[in-house]
């Protein structure tokens, strides 16, 4: 059918109403229902859509989208992402599908090429109904909805968003299997770690990997026989092509066939620097200050411009659901649909194994399997190149994956065999199920399928009830478990999947709450040795501190949990504080470092000089000092920063790594380290302390993808920052940054606390803006709310919605 749109455009008065929200402050402020505004209207007649419908953006600029049967509601939210977030979708899109030179040129051919080792190449049908009954008709609806907006910027030039100008491209139509087939933006694990730990035991032995990252719960790694543990140096090069953002630069859209230097420095980064997190808890009504559940949630994720998420509202009969997701998927992954709530962060399961094959050094293309010689499934696609030939190349797949690397000197290949491959892997697709649920008992069947990420699902319900279902595929290896590299001659297998009925759950905790902030959380008897999730776990601070917060509660209110998602309390600088206490120095430079830090309350304010010493400790000078003395030189030189979690309890019972005289050992080591960096301070930002500022070193800046190929202009209109920030890694407001320069890498640009039940009263946050077009206000209109923790309502009612609309999208059948 031939999709064709017209405009037309009624002025009206826009009307932004002063801010509203402040955490932690009146509770009667911040319900107020804004006044009413008088709202811009604008009219599209769209080919594809079956009923009038109608798209309310309201002063925050999020979307309430009001349609008259569900197929309709999921075009006009694939329109209306396309309306807000077309460059954004357009190259999300480009790249999951490994279409990027066919528009940027030949530098992009090799990052197209790994992209398209792991997109989804199995049985469609199966795929769809991995995801439930409606799946296909839901992604069907949402990409006929952006295809419809193409149209319009298509028959409309001077519509078509500036990236594309500039960059001299039109955005691509869609199919609906582009929805699911892309898998590389997703985040399994562990891969990376697998090739850190085998380069440590190259160089050293596993006991010094413990360094590295501690294992938990509790448990020892074995080399797994016939392993040569000395990897090639650029064995992930095509892992992190296939998995990093697109980074568009002068050098590569310049760049000539086969010089690639420009899209690999993206994969550079410290993978330590870069973690993601999240945090998010549910209260029940008897510890609640409003009497009904509260759920909140801030998704720790990579910071950009366009934000990763889009708080969208989508109202159908039989549907009414609001909240976050990507904005390239269809429906919304945190947030609530009238009857429950829900929220989301990673659950650690191991979905990755690197296997290591021997080449037959009389037949090329041939890998031993089972005593046997095997070929390698070779598939031959074509890249298209901007201004050149399209050029041919060769995927190549082992029985368990793509091959990342061929190492002829040695005989050897590298596979990868992930959960991508698998049907319903999609990430973050699987919510289409979860958020129609009504009752625990729905919500957690609809998860027992959930395949990427793996997930803690927090569940909150306006009957009063609270849980917590863990969602993820998790491998069954019967003879390893999954933390090291194996040989792919036959003798390491996945013998399957563990159920999602296999996996912990909670419902209704006694305690009258449930938190996860990535922390190790398999619950006491758990079978972990037998089932094997994963061993490797993000730092338990965030949780601690959550913890000691809503436990020392009597009621927990939604400006608590506000002020709590914000809170900068670092758990490891109190404890290394503590260690501190007791010390004194001869040297006036050491003592004036230890008077700095006396009596800290761990608080890492942007302002605060102890903060900035701390972190400049603490990345920069502990963890070097730490792995000198308790590693040999080859080990500490094969690893980068030291686990802090085995930093911290090494420091604090010594005995069991320094040796002889451990207490002097540790000591010397916080002392040395410590004047080091107190003496780097003075180097950054002078000799008097007073003047010290956390946040003169630590800064956020929101970058959009094409800020690197623009003049300086541009890039300032394009990019949000640099803006001074506090909190650190390891405080619930997660600020985790570059050691080289301090600018933070992720965090919560996203913040929702629902009110359950109450749904007007819920509130929420989404830095820098809900808009991907520069010139919208909505750009950037909330990345001051975002830095100062404040919130706007995320309005729910229709009542409430049209108090403070400001923009009014009417769509008409086109006949």
């Amino acid at each position: 059918m031939q999709r064709s749109l017209y405009l037309t455009y009624s002025a009206g008065f826009l009307a932004l109403l002063a801010s509203l929200t402040v955490a932690g402050g009146d509770a009667k402020e911040l319900t107020k229902t804004p006044a009413k505004t008088f709202a811009a209207t604008q009219t599209y007649q769209i080919a594809g859509l079956k009923q009038p419908a109608e798209i309310l953006v309201d002063q925050w600029g999020v979307p309430h989208i009001y349609a008259a049967n569900q197929d309709d509601a999921f075009f006009v939210q694939g329109f209306n992402a396309a309306r807000d977030r077309l460059f954004q979708i357009d190259l999300w899109r480009r790249r999951g599908l490994g279409q990027l030179a066919q528009v940027f040129g030949p530098a992009y051919v090799q990052q197209d090429r790994a992209t398209r080792l792991f997109l989804y190449r199995s049985d469609m049908q199966r795929e769809w109904r991995s995801y439930g009954p409606h799946a296909e008709q839901v992604a069907t609806a949402f990409v006929a909805g952006i295809n419809a907006y193409v149209a319009y910027v298509e028959a409309h030039p001077d519509k078509l968003p500036f990236e594309f100008k500039r960059l001299g491209y039109a955005p691509a139509k869609w199919q609906a299997e582009d929805v699911v087939r892309i898998r590389s933006h997703g985040l399994t694990r562990n891969l990376q770690s697998e090739v850190a730990r085998a380069n440590v035991v190259c160089k050293s032995d596993l006991k010094s990997d413990e360094i590295r990252i501690g294992l938990t719960p509790q448990w020892q790694t074995a080399l797994p026989e016939g392993l040569d543990p000395c990897l090639p140096k650029d064995l992930l090069k095509v892992f992190q092509l296939a998995t990093q953002g697109v980074k568009i630069t002068k050098d590569s859209l310049q760049a000539a066939q086969g010089n690639t230097d420009a899209v690999m420095i993206a994969a550079a980064e410290d993978p330590e620097e870069i973690t993601e997190g999240s945090n998010n808890w549910v209260i029940s009504p008897s510890k609640s200050a409003t009497g009904r559940a509260i759920m909140a949630n801030d998704p720790h994720r990579a910071y950009s411009t366009p934000s990763l998420r889009y708080i969208v509202h989508v109202n159908a009969p039989g549907l009414d659901v609001i909240g976050a997701g990507e904005p390239a998927l269809p429906g919304i992954s945190i947030g609530h649909n009238g009857s429950v709530a829900f929220g989301l962060t990673i659950f650690n399961i191991d979905q990755e194994d690197l296997y290591v094959y021997q080449l037959n050094p009389e037949h090329e293309g041939q890998y031993k399997y089972q005593g046997n010689w095997e070929p390698f499934k070779i598939i031959k696609e074509q890249i298209d190149v901007k201004g050149e030939a399209p050029v041919s190349v060769d995927l190549t797949f082992s029985r368990h994956g793509p091959v990342i690397f061929v190492e002829p000197g040695k005989n050897r290949a590298f596979a990868v065999r992930s959960g991508w491959l698998q049907p319903g892997m999609s990430p973050y697709f699987g919510s289409i199920a979860y958020m129609r649920a009504k009752t625990f008992a729905e919500f957690k069947n609809s998860l027992l399928h959930w395949g990427a990420p793996t997930e803690n699902q927090v569940y909150a319900d306006t009957k009063g009830n609270i849980g917590w279902v863990p969602g993820g595929l998790a491998p069954i290896r019967p003879n390893w478990d999954g933390l090291l590299p194996v040989p792919g001659d036959g003798r390491y297998e996945w013998a399957g999947f563990w159920s999602g009925d296999q996996l912990p759950s909670s419902y209704n905790p006694k305690q009258g709450w449930f938190a996860s902030a990535n922390q190790m959380n398999l619950p006491p008897g758990y079978p972990y040795r037998e089932r094997k999730l994963g061993f490797e776990w993000t730092n338990n601070a965030r949780f601690t501190r959550i913890s000691e917060v809503l436990s020392a509660l009597d009621k927990v209110s939604l400006e608590d949990s506000m002020r709590l998602q914000n809170d900068d309390l670092s758990i490891p600088a109190r404890r290394l504080v503590a260690l501190l206490k007791p010390l004194s120095s001869s040297d006036a430079q050491t003592q004036a470092a230890l008077n700095l830090l006396a009596g800290w309350d761990a608080i890492e304010r942007a302002d605060s000089a102890q903060a900035a010493l701390f972190e400049v400790w603490l990345s920069r000078h502990l963890g070097k000092d730490f792995k000198a003395a308790v590693l040999s030189p080859a080990a500490a030189d094969a690893m980068g920063a030291p686990d802090t979690a085995v930093l911290l309890d090494t420091l604090e019972h010594p005995e069991a790594r320094f040796g002889q005289d451990a207490v002097q050992k540790r000591n010397r080591v916080l002392l040395a380290s410590l004047t080091a960096a107190y003496a780097e301070m003075e180097k950054l930002q002078g000799s008097d302390p007073t003047q010290w500022q956390w946040g003169k070193l630590h800064h956020n800046l929101m970058e959009h993808p094409l800020a690197a190929a623009a003049d300086e202009a541009t890039r300032e209109k394009l990019n949000v920052g640099s803006m001074s920030t506090h909190g650190g890694a390891y405080s619930p407001n997660q600020s985790t940054y570059r050691s080289s320069d301090f600018q933070q890498t992720n965090g919560p640009s996203f913040r929702v606390v629902v009110d359950v039940g109450n749904w007007d009263n819920s509130r929420a946050v989404n830095s820098p803006g809900q808009s991907g077009d520069p010139d919208s206000p909505h750009y950037r209109d909330l990345a001051d709310k975002w830095l100062k923790g404040e919130y706007f309502p995320l309005l729910y009612s229709r009542a409430a919605v049209e108090k403070a609309t400001v923009e009014r999208i009417r769509l008409q059948p086109l006949n």
